[in-house]
């Protein structure tokens, strides 16, 4: 049986810039996939290869076992079996839900109901589309896109321009698409925050080129260089000094300067190193500290009740926890 989605060394040049650089991956059927990088990484450029939309100069995609035609092969862009959902989304005035899909339904009535379940907009079928909100008209546009039955789906920037609320509604409707629906999803994000409990692989892009694909709490946990590290979380630099006193490791270990996530490193009674709390801010779920220690500030994320200003603290890491690059 082939790979269900096989990209094979795509690369594309946009006028002078290199947009994406021999980039490889397969995706077997029914897998998350999110799609990391900062603005400008290549990212949505990929996702519309994927899908047919946008012309590689070399290398190709293969659906099933069958080559993707690109727009220069064919007189409609796109794939019939890969749906593609723009963070542009639009959706015609003058027209009521239920109108919209019912034009595109290919779906029994049972089982686009169920798809109007998933993506919370059920009791939206009789609304106008001049009265939605942005996150409404988006899941809309979802739903729109999944009653015409594609086997995979791709969604640009998904979380982009949502309010909390509903970033939080998108959020439950991913998980609703995969666990009741079996949908095969890539999904880009700027923000691999965003798709950390969703995906079961990240693909980090820098630059137009692949530089880490794995399972998220791998790439969270051991990313391939400072740049995968901070798409994914905040960071904390520490000297070689500073990181032997707070792991115990003699500093002749550490060759390097060393990273760490603030989360990482735990308060201790005399264990480690000392330092002078400088600064506390409230960050909803936890606190940061900022903690002064050899000279070099330190932060710490703590859940509860955090020290004061002044106060001295002792800080301590697990060394196998440190990256070194």
């Amino acid at each position: 049986m082939p790979t269900f989605l096989s990209v094979q060394s795509l690369s594309k040049q946009i006028g002078q810039q290199r947009a994406l650089q021999s980039v490889s991956f397969e995706l077997q059927q029914f897998q998350k996939l999110a799609i990391a990088g900062e603005t400008g990484s290549g990212k949505s450029t990929l996702l519309k290869m994927m899908g047919g939309l946008v012309q590689p100069d070399a290398g190709a995609v293969y659906y099933e076992g069958k080559r993707v035609p690109g727009p220069n092969e064919q007189l409609i862009p796109g794939h019939p079996q890969i749906g593609y959902l723009s963070q542009h989304f639009e959706l015609r005035n003058h027209y009521r839900v239920h109108e919209l899909m019912e034009m595109a339904n290919l779906l029994t009535d049972e089982q686009a109901q169920e798809i109007y379940e998933v993506c919370q907009v059920d009791h939206l079928l009789k609304r106008w589309t001049h009265e939605l909100s942005g996150g409404e008209k988006q899941r809309i546009s979802l739903a729109k896109l999944l009653v015409t039955n594609p086997g995979l789906i791709l969604l640009d920037e998904p979380f982009s321009n949502l309010d909390l609320p509903h970033k939080n509604t998108m959020r439950q409707v991913l998980a609703a698409m995969s666990n009741q629906l079996h949908t095969t999803c890539i999904l880009v994000s700027h923000d691999a925050q965003d798709v950390l409990s969703w995906a079961d692989s990240i693909l980090m892009l820098q630059g137009g080129q692949l530089v880490q694909q794995g399972a998220a709490a791998e790439v969270y946990r051991k990313p391939a260089n400072s740049y995968c590290a901070s798409l994914l979380g905040s960071v904390q630099l520490l000297s070689p000094p500073v990181a032997a006193a707070m792991s115990g490791v003699s500093v002749a270990d550490i060759h390097a300067a060393v990273f760490v996530r603030p989360e990482w490193i735990e308060l201790s009674d005399n264990k480690g190193i000392p330092g002078v709390v400088t600064q506390v801010l409230f960050c909803g779920n936890f606190y940061l500290l900022h903690v002064t220690c050899a000279g070099e500030e330190v932060q710490v994320q703590v859940q509860k009740n955090p020290p004061s200003p002044g106060e001295t603290l002792w800080l301590t890491a697990d060394a196998a926890d440190f990256w070194y690059w």
